[in-house]
């Protein structure tokens, strides 16, 4: 079936962290979270033909930015509207791209190219977030239902696809200017992105040497950044900010004072939960459908209000103020464009503001 939003209210929210989508999406994230622990970026793992498919899928859509560039937009720190060809260009090949993958079945495919369309960012508001890396990982969720990967996957999954991933999002934040979703983007982890945070810290776990404080080594980042997602995270946060993690990501700083990386691996996975799958503002745009069934009440149309200008939903009579609908928030790619008095994207240091 084709996913659907459906989740608007809290009394629903409360629903959704009860029921068995809930947990088997948890448990699909601490599945994967299991088979990276140790594991570097650049170690060998097995990888089947699905996940060769699926990593020539994300190649295609890389090839994607090379054949959209960005549009003039000097005058703006915000997104910029070459976004949107780019994303309907996904759309247009999320479902044939699906004929490759092997074993699976033709009436499965609108279902997966919802997923997969979701996962770049919002063709309305330019801007992009942690519900739109959900969205990711549910596609990855419904390949191993079907079939197309299994278990023996799990590693390959994190280190080959969702790494590939991340490295063309990042390159999609940076050629669009994406403004981070919701307005509370930059108290967070990173403006976008918090699974590289969770899987990465898992690769660090019982690390000989490294220690949660060395995010604050330079030479370590430098040296280490290329085998685990954490520390290229922090590199890349310090490829565009000024000034120190304390001022800029007080979160990550903070986190750099934990002991060991068992318990900010495990920390994470707590947060995740607490601020992604159990945020409002996250959840009212995830997509239920056959995988992923909603398994809660439906409220009737008459409850619900039109969408906004930030496509979000709200039952009437309920206080419309709060992160999904907060002050926008600039791009920091454009901001150091903005700063610099360059054109065209660009990766700069922006001092915090």
């Amino acid at each position: 079936m084709l996913p659907r939003k459906i989740l608007v209210s809290k009394e629903q929210l409360a629903e959704f962290e009860q029921s068995g989508t809930h947990a088997q999406l948890v448990a699909y994230i601490q599945a994967l979270n299991d088979a990276v622990i140790g594991v570097k970026l650049t170690d060998e793992c097995a990888c089947s033909e699905g996940i060769h498919a699926i990593i020539r899928v994300l190649d295609d859509i890389d090839r994607l930015v090379d054949a959209t560039p960005p549009v003039d937009n000097a005058g703006s720190r915000f997104g910029n509207p070459a976004f949107r060809s780019f994303y309907d260009k996904v759309q247009e090949l999320a479902t044939p791209c699906h004929a490759a993958l092997p074993g699976l079945q033709p009436d499965a495919v609108p279902e997966l190219a919802a997923y997969l369309s979701e996962s770049w960012g919002s063709r309305t508001r330019i801007d992009y977030g942690s519900g739109m890396e959900l969205n990711f990982l549910c596609w990855l969720f419904c390949l191993e239902r079907l079939g197309v990967v299994r278990e023996s996957d799990h590693t390959a999954l994190v280190t080959r696809v969702f790494w590939r991933y991340m490295q063309i999002m990042r390159r999609v934040q940076s050629s669009y200017w994406l403004e981070p979703a919701g307005s509370h983007g930059v108290w967070g982890l990173d403006d976008y992105h918090f699974l590289p945070f969770l899987f990465g810290s898992a690769q660090l776990r019982g690390h000989k040497y490294l220690r949660p404080k060395s995010i604050h080594d330079e030479d370590v980042l430098m040296e280490y950044s290329k085998y685990y997602m954490y520390l290229a995270c922090i590199q890349f946060i310090n490829s565009i900010k000024t000034a120190s993690l304390r001022w800029h990501s007080p979160m990550l700083d903070d986190i750099s004072a934990v002991k060991t990386w068992d318990k900010v691996n495990s920390g994470m996975i707590k947060m995740y939960k607490a601020e992604v799958l159990g945020k409002l503002p996250v959840m009212q745009h995830f997509l239920f459908g056959s995988l992923l069934p909603w398994e809660g009440s439906i409220l009737p149309e008459t409850a619900v209000e039109e969408p906004d200008e930030h496509g979000h939903v709200h039952v009437k009579g309920e206080a419309t103020w709060g992160d999904c609908c907060g002050i926008p928030v600039p791009s920091a790619f454009g901001a150091a464009v903005a700063q610099k008095g360059l054109s065209g994207p660009s990766i700069r240091p922006v001092p915090f503001d």
